[in-house]
């Protein structure tokens, strides 16, 4: 239940991107760290609470994808396998290539389907918490460069918010609103597929069933 949690969290920080991005922007990165909102918002805070909530964000999440993957095996393979019809092709060449590419994954892309995969296939868990700090550390470093680099036109986007708050408040509403309703008739949604997966984690671990032995974490 923490991911369903959190991932409510993310689709509030999503609705509120546009009222809180210059006045409450350490709760915004908070709610959602995606890279759009953290460029939004590093000129707004000081480099220690910048990186200390930023990493506190992004790693809240990856360890739990990745004992989901870990716990649940074919189960969260599955899963992946479904979601390309919501994010594309993206997932399924992460599917397809992550077993010849594991590490510069979880290095380079730390997200929840990197980690749910890393989990599955059995990645070391100390290699995973490794690369997966190195890896957000960096990321977040290359975002706060960015911000500095391109200051100006960021803070001219955060004055467009300021003008038009309320009526950019309801637009984002709305619009979270209709993808959160639209992804629940096609099927039951992200959130309604996340408690079917941490659910069947709990309920009933498939590792038993599977062919073969695994390495790295699994192991252990």
């Amino acid at each position: 239940m923490p991911i369903v949690v959190i991932t409510v969290g993310a689709y509030v920080g999503d609705a509120l991107t546009t009222t809180w991005a210059d006045t409450h922007p350490l709760a915004l990165m908070a709610l959602n760290a995606r890279n759009r909102i953290l460029i939004l918002v590093t000129n707004k805070v000081d480099a220690t609470s910048y990186y200390v909530v930023g990493a506190a964000r992004l790693l809240l999440t990856d360890p739990l994808w990745f004992l989901i993957g870990l716990l649940s095996g074919d189960t969260a393979l599955r899963w992946v396998s479904r979601q390309g019809d919501q994010f594309g092709r993206i997932v399924s060449w992460i599917e397809r290539n992550f077993s010849k590419a594991a590490i510069p994954f979880v290095l380079v892309a730390p997200n929840n389907i990197v980690s749910l995969l890393a989990g599955a296939t059995g990645m070391n868990v100390g290699l995973f918490f490794g690369l997966n700090i190195v890896g957000t550390i960096a990321r977040l470093y290359l975002i706060r460069v960015l911000g500095s680099t391109f200051q100006a036109p960021i803070d001219d986007v955060l004055h467009f918010f300021a003008r038009y708050r309320v009526p950019l408040l309801a637009a984002s509403v709305l619009i979270v609103g209709v993808n959160v309703w639209q992804m629940r008739r096609r099927g039951g949604g992200e959130l309604g597929e996340l408690k079917q997966l941490t659910e069947n984690v709990v309920e009933d671990d498939p590792r038993p069933e599977r062919g073969g032995p695994r390495t790295g974490a699994g192991d252990e």
